[in-house]
Order: C-alpha cells, then structure tokens, then sequence
C-alpha cells in the first residue's frame, strides 16, 4: 500500500522549547489516521509542519511523496487542510466562500458551479447558500469550512482538532462526513483531544508533551497499553479513596471515573488486600473488580507518564 504520509525524526523548536521531538511515523494511503494528545502536546506543530506551513528545525518528512522542507507548494496544492479556528471569510455568504476557495484551488470553469453545489449539497448547506459565513452556528460553519478543504478533491485531508468547540450532535453529523470521505479513498489525518472520535481511527498516535508514546490500532492500545492490572472500585466516599490509594504498595495510578474508581495495580496486590486496606481506614467498600481498559484509560496513564519523565 502506498504511503501517504512519512516523517523521520522530525523536530521543532523554538529556543529551549521542544514542540516535536524526533517524531517518525508512516501513514498509508486510504487510513484514517488520528493524532490523540491534550493541548500544549506538539499535535498542530507537527500537522502544521507536514503542510509545509512551517519548517521543521531538524529532521525530514514527506506528503504524497513531495518533500514537506523543499516542496511544500506542491504539497499544499494537493491536500485539504482544516485548521482548528474558523478561518474562512465571515463577510462572504456559504456559496462565494466556496466559489472563492474553488478559485484558489484552480477548479476548473466549467466544473465549478458544479463542484460548489456538490458540496452544498453533500454538507447539508441546501438554503443557507446566500447567509454569511460569519451567521452560521459553530456545526454549520465547520461543515462550510470542510466543503472549503475538499473544494478541489484532494486525496489526503488534515484535520487539527476540527469539531472543538462544536456541539455533540453538530460533532456527530460532521464525523459522518468525515468518514463518508475515508470510504470514498480519501487519507485522513486528524488531530483530537476526543476519545471517541480517535476510538474510529485505523491507527491511533498517543502524543505527550512533544513525544509520541503509543502507535497502534485503538484495540490494540486498549490491549496491551497499560502496565499492570486494571480495578473499578465501588467504595464510599469515593473521594478520600482517591487520596488514600496512591500511598498504598501495588498501587500504580488511580483516576476517579463518576462514582467509582479506576485503579491500576501490579501482580503484587490482591483485590481483597486493598478493599482490607480501605475498610481499615473506615471507607465503605462495595466491590473490587478487574475490567477492560477503555481508550481513556491508556490516554490518560500515558499523558501521566509523561509528565512525570519530563520533571
């Protein structure tokens, strides 16, 4: 399969600020690929760099085979591309942004209108040609700003946290689209800070303050991502568990999910060790039970193994 996306050891830094870190990776054609990590993590950096929109401080890289440090004009005229702020032209209506963009993207006359109705159509926008981009609700201007990106039919789309800010139906409706484009062939390459939209990607890059930590299928990550045995324990007050749990021996991570706790344990501790440990303390425990590590529960063990190798 052909690779669509290739980066070897690539870096960006800003004096002592390391933004990416010897990033290597390869992304094959037709793959929805998603970028997971919390803000501050080196996800549009590294999206911004692959663009050609900025160059990298060391390393190389490669976008439908062109050179992202030498090429990056051809390497921007055949990719969509999709920031994470509205970027379009609040002044001009849903129908002239489009017909501005399929311009720049030097969409052919006779296809144009064509093209433009195609994506009015495909984006739900029907009747809503002639309002301003500027009046659209945050669902609707992300959809206009994706027809924008993929005016011109591009077979790699990048997407940097596209839906943040936008409603969770306006969320769904604009994944739909999405994934409606990874059928059709094209690449997608997406960064999030959404467990669920990352929990449909082919491949999932878990990204920690500049470094990539975890490259693997989501079930795979779920698999074999965590270091240790995995507990939801059922106690009251669920609180003081929380504080007491980490000076326990065994005891890796705990994280508060609603009323119960998800604790993460070596083979060294029992469950009837630690419920005796809690009750000694006077905290009513209910269960204490192994389960299945969610996306989250990785996303979050690994973002914590980060921050603490980087003090």
């Amino acid at each position: 399969m052909p690779v669509a996306v290739e980066a070897r050891e690539l870096s960006k830094t800003y004096g002592h600020l390391i933004a990416v870190d010897k990033l290597s990776l390869e992304i094959n054609a037709g793959e929805v690929f998603a970028f997971l990590g919390p803000n501050g993590s080196g996800k549009t950096t590294t999206i911004r760099m692959l663009c050609g929109i900025i160059t990298p401080s060391s390393g190389a890289g490669s976008v439908l085979g062109f050179d992202i440090a030498t090429q990056s004009e051809s390497i921007k005229a055949r990719i969509g591309y999709m920031s994470q702020r509205f970027s379009l032209y609040e002044d001009l209506t849903v129908y002239e942004n489009l017909e501005f963009y399929a311009g720049i993207y030097r969409v052919g006359g006779g296809r144009r209108a064509e093209r433009v109705s195609e994506l009015i159509a495909m984006a739900g926008l029907t009747g809503r040609e002639r309002q301003l981009a500027g009046q659209l609700s945050g669902g609707w201007k992300q959809r206009l700003a994706l027809g924008c990106a993929i005016v011109h039919q591009p077979p790699l789309l990048f997407l940097d946290e596209p839906t943040a800010g936008v409603d969770p139906v306006s969320r769904r409706s604009f994944w739909t689209l999405i994934y409606g484009l990874a059928r059709g062939g094209v690449t997608i390459f997406l960064t999030t800070h959404y467990i669920d939209e990352a929990e449909h990607a082919d491949r999932v890059a878990l990204m920690v303050n500049g470094r990539m930590v975890a490259l693997a299928p989501p079930r795979e990550l779920r698999e074999t991502g965590l270091d240790g045995t995995l507990w939801e324990v059922d106690c009251e007050p669920a609180v003081e568990a929380l504080e007491l749990l980490p000076g326990v021996p065994g005891v890796r991570e705990t994280t508060l999910y609603g009323t119960l706790l998800h604790v993460l344990v070596g083979d060294d501790l029992s469950p009837e060790r630690l419920a005796g440990v809690l009750r000694e303390r006077g905290i009513q425990v209910t269960a204490v039970r192994e389960i299945k590590p969610t996306l989250e529960d990785v996303f979050v063990s690994r973002i914590r193994a980060g921050d603490a190798g980087s003090r």
